[in-house]
């Protein structure tokens, strides 16, 4: 590490506390190798001592041999190892955990989930694959409006036994952050109840869960020809369901095939008036302008984004908009129209990364195995991915405190037996979690 590096990093890990506070911590973590994802460690910056010289950020804002103080479930202190050794003797055996040189991230965040959701299409899956196209499936009664009719003839308690098993599967790979959307409702009864599955599931084991409020997700059988009529509905629903704590966002679907954007436009005024921030599916079919329109309302993300133009990139750089890249989708429509990764680096537009884990277009409950199609179908980077599934995917939660390792961050943590962090990306179907850590907390291996 050159000293321009050294420098960036020298406030942080080379300022010793004084020994009250190295001795008040709750827990402590040593010998430990981080991928803090933290400017202050020399992640995403150019540091340099000469103007003329451009010299690498740090990867990963990566520190080696170190250790973290942890008091009332946040960071306390991020320093070295030997900052702390002499201090050991004041905690109890049981407040300190030794990972003998194995890597810590920030606990993973799926931002960009439909888990709650009832039924199940793999007989569509399998008819596809023989040659049945999705319009003859539809004509039958399957795509979305069989998940509507599904989610909505389930209960409340079948609904969350089938969402929780989604939600374990990626809790087990270092997920501590989640956000699931409702949308195989539309109506208020069953939109009120996916929202409803979502807290309770937050509730049971103890993690973040964001709401997303996706009502204008497809137009239903019953306003067939009238999505202005639905729309209507969907702008009175949400003030409802906002009134009794079930809305943290609002997204849509903007698409020819959906929702315009002056209908979303409807929308997005009434989360407005509620202090809600929008995100919205777009341009994953065509470009019809859904990404300005998220940048005009200064929105959390812009979500899919295969035809996203570089105008409208212009425009998410401006509003600092987030772009969730979800390779699940194209990996299962077996798409080809690659989103503009150049573009969106050349404009410092973040990138986030997400399963998108829905019934129809990717069933997939593994954030793991998502990093890895990123790198694979998209050309991103390890460190890309691995920071659209922390910083990235807290920014488009508007998560300030979550996806990174600095003092004063939730202590919601992974932990991994790995060699590096790329390998997080290069291993496929090798889980190498080794326990997660949420608010303080370890929790057990599950």
């Amino acid at each position: 590490m050159n000293e321009s590096k050294n420098s960036v990093l020298k406030n942080h890990t080379e300022q010793t506390l004084d020994k009250s506070t190295m001795t008040s911590f709750d827990h402590v973590i040593i010998n430990a190798n981080i991928a803090t994802f933290s400017a202050q460690y020399g992640f995403g910056i150019e540091i340099s001592d000469d103007e003329n010289e451009h010299t690498d950020s740090i990867p990963y804002g990566q520190l080696e041999n170190a250790a973290i103080g942890i008091k009332n479930g946040k960071i306390a202190w991020v320093g070295t190892h030997d900052q702390i050794t002499d201090h050991l003797p004041k905690y109890q055996a049981s407040q300190i955990t030794d990972v003998d040189g194995k890597w810590i991230t920030p606990g993973l965040i799926d931002c960009h989930t439909h888990i709650v959701y009832g039924g199940n299409r793999s007989n569509e899956f399998e008819a596809r694959l023989q040659g049945v196209s999705y319009q003859d499936i539809a004509a039958q009664g399957g795509g979305i409006v069989a998940t509507v009719s599904a989610t909505r003839t389930a209960s409340i308690e079948s609904l969350f036994a089938q969402s929780e098993k989604r939600l374990l599967a990626l809790m087990k790979e270092g997920v501590t952050s989640i956000e699931i959307k409702s949308g195989y409702g539309l109506d208020l009864d069953t939109e009120r109840k996916m929202l409803t599955v979502a807290r309770q599931l937050g509730e049971k084991y103890d993690i973040h869960v964001s709401t997303t409020y996706l009502a204008a997700h497809a137009l239903p059988t019953e306003y067939k020809d009238h999505a202005d009529d639905y729309i209507e509905q969907v702008c009175e629903w949400l003030p409802i369901l906002h009134s009794e704590g079930l809305v943290d966002a609002v997204d849509g679907f903007c698409e020819n095939i959906a929702f315009s954007t002056e209908q979303i436009r409807r929308m997005f005024e009434v989360a407005r008036s509620l202090d809600l921030p929008v995100k919205l599916h777009s341009e994953q079919l065509s470009d019809i302008g859904g990404s300005a329109l998220v940048a005009e309302y200064k929105g959390l993300s812009s979500d899919h984004l295969e035809h996203l133009s570089e105008e409208d990139i212009k425009k998410m750089a401006a509003s600092n908009t987030v772009a969730v890249i979800l390779p699940g989708a194209f990996y299962t429509l077996r798409d080809t129209k690659l989103p503009p990764i150049d573009a969106l680096r050349k404009h410092q537009v973040p990138m986030a990364i997400s399963t998108d884990c829905n019934p129809g277009t990717s069933p997939l409950t593994s954030l793991l195995l998502t990093m890895n199609m990123g790198c694979t179908l998209f050309y991103l980077t390890p460190e890309e991915v691995l920071a659209g599934s922390t910083v990235y995917a807290a920014q488009a939660l508007g998560l300030p405190n979550k996806g990174k390792i600095e003092v004063g961050c939730d202590a919601d943590l992974a932990l991994w037996d790995i060699a590096r962090p790329a390998d997080l990306a290069y291993q496929m179907g090798l889980n190498p979690i080794q326990g997660i850590m949420v608010q303080g907390k370890w929790r057990k291996t599950m």
